[in-house]
């Protein structure tokens, strides 16, 4: 394990999921550009994404199965064919039929991505090295946005609507062969997997998977710091920031660059945390939870425009949230036993992408009904407009906490029927801090060696 030939598989399959993530991203800049090319309104807009989601969140826990059935390697080739294909179809798609169409397409292959990726590093990898890596994963992925909203962007703007998308197909054509020709599921010498289990087994393993309260607690956290920096990501932080805000587009690109490199300098630093305090995950979802609440309570009641620091700042704590819904992909592996690895890892990824489904659904119908009954004087995509419809985000977050808290309360009794007692974190800093003063008192009262000639 952990040889120069896993490695390679894990570059390869970040590769994979890097242009899974530049596909799934690559509508949030072409808002402005669809609403004109289709000539539709909030909520069709809204829809485009909304079902794309909706395809990859009800596929999850298929392909979940279908990982541990068929392996990575045939899921990952499989959908960057998808991917590949919707974006053909977009690129050439003039109404709104032809483009949902392509969308659909792509969140079907974006789904299968990164569930097989993330099997494949317990497989390769020693156990100590997984949480990090699987953060780093996340992370990696990130750069995938960065490319639709900087190199993608220019194409758009420069090229026009059909070869920025025809780039997009050229991508998951490469990912395509890269994948077969180079990544394998199972490291040699490892034991081969065991027959295809029946309907009723993988019901079973299904069923067993999701009664696992430490499975609930992964999904509802997954649900609640992942959906609101995927909404901003892929709909509505554009318009938001352009329409709303007053921002130009090299503005609003570097602020997009800026979330990527948020993503990707908390990654390890949310990785290692999960490794040294593995009682304390859920406390740092909380953490993040109350965070993204906190900066768009200051963006939304700001009078006026907001500064560009405080767009900065709501920009870094929703990036924060990518690298910490992985730690919901920690419960799902951490309590659950390998063989069902995949069937949860789907279970969790669905919490994420539902929540953001529906925020950008109601942030769409919301503006739509403003602007329909006079309220949004100043268009469509207005500052105040925006105000009250990005505050779905403050349900969805309660929902989602509440859940947290519910579901850990759960597992936590699990785990002390296991002899596992995890103290309240207040009892634990006290006592951290009591032994703290113990020590450095010791050492006061610790005489000094005499110098000796």
């Amino acid at each position: 394990m952990t040889s120069p030939r896993a490695w390679l598989i894990w570059i390869i399959g970040i590769f994979a999921y890097l242009v899974a993530v530049s596909q799934r991203t690559s509508f949030g800049v072409v808002g402005l550009e669809a609403t004109e090319r289709f000539h539709a309104s909030a909520a069709e807009i809204s829809f485009f994404t909304v079902l794309q989601l909706l395809v990859y969140a009800g596929l999850q826990v298929p392909v979940g199965v279908l990982v541990d059935r068929f392996g990575s390697r045939a899921m990952i080739a499989g959908g960057a064919v998808l991917m590949g294909l919707g974006q053909l179809q977009l690129a050439f798609a003039e109404n709104i039929p032809g483009g949902v169409l392509g969308r659909v397409l792509v969140g079907a292959g974006d789904a299968m991505t990164f569930i097989a990726v993330i099997r494949l590093i317990p497989l390769w990898f020693a156990p100590a090295r997984v949480p990090l890596l699987t953060q780093l994963t996340g992370m990696s992925g990130q750069l995938g946005q960065l490319f639709s909203v900087v190199p993608f962007a220019m194409i758009l703007h420069s090229a026009g609507w059909t070869p920025a998308f025809l780039t997009l197909a050229a991508m998951s054509g490469v990912a395509v062969v890269l994948v077969l020709v180079l990544l394998q599921d199972l490291p040699p010498g490892h034991p081969a997997p065991e027959p295809s289990p029946g309907l009723r087994a993988t019901g079973a393993l299904l069923s067993h998977a999701w009664r696992q309260p430490g499975t609930q607690l992964g999904l509802w956290s997954h649900f609640t710091v992942q959906f609101s920096g995927t909404v901003f990501a892929m709909t509505w932080g554009y318009p938001f920031l352009i329409s709303a805000q007053g921002l130009d587009t090299g503005t609003v690109s570097a602020l997009m660059t800026l979330y990527v490199a948020a993503a990707i300098a908390a990654g390890p630093l949310m990785g290692t945390f999960v490794a040294r305090h593995p009682l304390r995950r859920s406390t740092m979802v909380l953490l993040i939870s109350a965070a993204t609440a906190a900066a768009w309570a200051a963006v939304l009641l700001m009078p006026g425009r907001s500064p560009l620091w405080l767009l900065a700042g709501l920009v870094v704590v929703l990036a924060i949230g990518g690298p910490g819904s992985m730690i919901g992909f920690d419960f799902a592996r951490t309590f659950n036993p390998a063989h069902r690895i995949g069937t949860a890892t789907g279970i969790v990824n669905v919490g994420g992408f539902i929540a953001a489904l529906v925020a950008i659904f109601m942030i769409g119908f919301v503006l739509d009904i403003l602007h329909s009954t006079g309220f949004s004087e100043g268009g469509l995509y207005a500052l105040e407009p925006f105000r009250i419809a990005l505050s779905v985000h403050f349900v969805l977050l309660g929902i989602g906490a509440g859940a947290i808290v519910g579901s850990r309360r759960k597992v936590r009794r699990q785990m002390a029927a296991r002899g596992v007692v995890v103290p309240p974190l207040l009892a634990t800093l006290a006592r951290k801090r009591r032994l703290s003063a113990e020590r450095r008192s010791a050492e006061r009262r610790r005489p000094e060696r005499r110098r000796t000639p």
